[in-house]
């Protein structure tokens, strides 16, 4: 099955469907989705190219799961008029910049930037999801956050973690979107909320995975943020192994307990408290893939302050996806 006519007039989400086993199908397909490439198949005779997903329309934002059935090397001059961001569910694929050489996995993506030249081989087992901007939409969001026009292209770092970080949060917004938009009663089919998540992901990235604008974007945030949140940020930053108390958050703020909730939801999106614990969970995730069982889960995790382990791994669950064992399992695996 090939469906190259999905209608882009319409604000809701709209599915598309490749079902391909000819190279010259698969390269127009996403050539129309991603932009111009070449496409060298090393078995030509076990090649089933399938691409499943939707792009939602208002910036056509394009996510879902691509695979070829047969090592691939897609080799790009130029995007043109988009990033190409895409991360495992099986299998492995190794992107060549010419300066450097990222391998992806389940636990790290990677992206293709306009004006970069470069080569992805992709295994015959691998089986990926795809996120599709377009340069205009993330040039737009990216002038909305530093407050000025771009002098010269937005170029990402080529990896991207999956599996710890903000960009690790990136990821998992995505596989939730795409489970909601499977769903026919989902909120994510109203033209207006989709509107507003396209933004979220755009801003996400930006704020999430480094690139050659990172240092003006922080610099624009903190301008905006008032200086007392600035300074009670960074002490939380700093002393999140230690005990603190409400009362000390308040009393480095200099403000009153109302206006230091107030600002932090306003500003920052959760209260003081909420933001601390997501500062611990990030470093207990963190500690955890980078010891690979060298050190107990419940060791790390009251390293950080969490005393209640079984409290702490249904909130490690709600947040990650997964259970404090499943990550340190998947760290094992990538050694």
């Amino acid at each position: 099955m090939l469906n190259k006519n999905y209608d882009l007039g319409s604000n809701t989400p709209t599915k598309i469907i490749a079902d391909i086993r000819d190279a010259g199908d698969a390269i127009s397909w996403m050539s129309n989705i991603c932009g111009p490439h070449e496409l060298e198949v090393h078995n030509a005779n076990k090649m089933h190219f399938r691409h499943i997903g939707n792009i939602l329309n208002s910036t056509t934002t394009a996510i879902g799961h691509i695979e070829y059935g047969t090592d691939v090397t897609v080799k790009v001059e130029d995007l043109n008029n988009s990033y190409s961001i895409s991360l495992p569910l099986s299998g492995f694929q190794e992107l060549d910049t010419g300066k450097n050489t990222v391998q992806s996995n389940v636990s790290s993506g990677v992206i293709i930037s306009p004006a970069n030249a470069c080569e992805l081989r992709i295994s015959g087992n691998c089986r990926k999801t795809l996120v599709r901007i377009s340069r205009q939409a993330m040039e737009l969001g990216l002038e909305s956050l530093i407050g000025k026009s771009i002098s010269k292209p937005l170029i990402f770092e080529s990896k991207m973690d999956a599996n710890i970080g903000a960009s690790s949060a990136w990821w998992r917004t995505i596989h939730y979107i795409e489970s909601e938009l499977s769903n026919p009663d989902s909120l994510y089919n109203s033209p207006a909320f989709i509107r507003d998540i396209e933004q979220a992901l755009i801003k996400g990235i930006l704020t999430s995975q480094p690139h050659n604008y990172s240092d003006e974007i922080r610099r624009a945030i903190h301008n905006k943020l008032p200086s007392y949140l600035i300074k009670t940020i960074d002490y939380l930053k700093l002393n999140a192994r230690n005990e603190i108390h409400i009362d000390d958050i308040e009393w480095i703020s200099g403000v009153s307990r109302n206006k230091l909730y107030s600002d932090f939801k306003r500003y920052i999106g959760v209260p003081p408290t909420a933001y601390l614990k997501r500062i611990r969970m990030e470093g207990v995730r963190s500690d955890i893939i980078k010891c690979t069982g060298e050190e107990s889960i419940s060791t790390l995790a009251f390293s950080w302050g969490f005393n209640h382990l079984g409290r702490f791994s249904t909130e490690y669950r709600k947040m990650f996806g997964e259970t404090p064992s499943e990550t340190q399992a998947k760290a094992r695996f990538n050694l």
